[in-house]
């Protein structure tokens, strides 16, 4: 299976403040802006939502969408990623998949799975498994 693997720039940007519900862990909305470099060179936009508790070492889920638009290894077009994710006291558990039948252009048919990493100062890093439907 083709793989893509790169870094990537990301600022997310609250969408409005968390909610007003004073029960339970908060849920926050944000916008994600991304810059993927290396064999995806590509910019997204997308929107998250997410809910963090107050358990130590840090747990949280969140779930979004996002449209990515520029080259995969030289084919150009656009698609879709589809985010859920977890965070167990800081362990995080990631599933990001293309959504099907949402590539464009010369990225029509496109199906993989992505994985983010996150080194010790923020730089973020993606690692994209992928394929074409025949």
């Amino acid at each position: 299976m083709p793989h893509a693997a790169g870094p990537f720039d990301v600022r997310v940007t609250p969408l409005a403040p968390p909610d007003d519900i004073a029960e339970g862990p908060p849920l926050g909305r944000f916008r994600l802006d991304k810059q993927y470099h290396g064999a995806l060179e590509a910019q997204s936009k997308g929107e998250m939502l997410a809910a963090g508790t107050g358990t130590k070492g840090s747990s949280a889920g969140a779930v979004a969408i996002e449209k990515v638009s520029g080259t995969l290894d030289g084919r150009r077009g656009t698609f879709v990623l589809q985010h859920s994710s977890t965070m167990t006291r800081g362990v995080p558990n990631m599933a990001i998949f293309v959504v099907p039948d949402s590539g464009t252009a010369e990225l029509a048919g496109l199906h993989g799975k992505m994985t983010i990493a996150i080194a010790e100062g923020g730089k973020h890093s993606y690692e994209f498994e992928y394929s074409f439907a025949a």
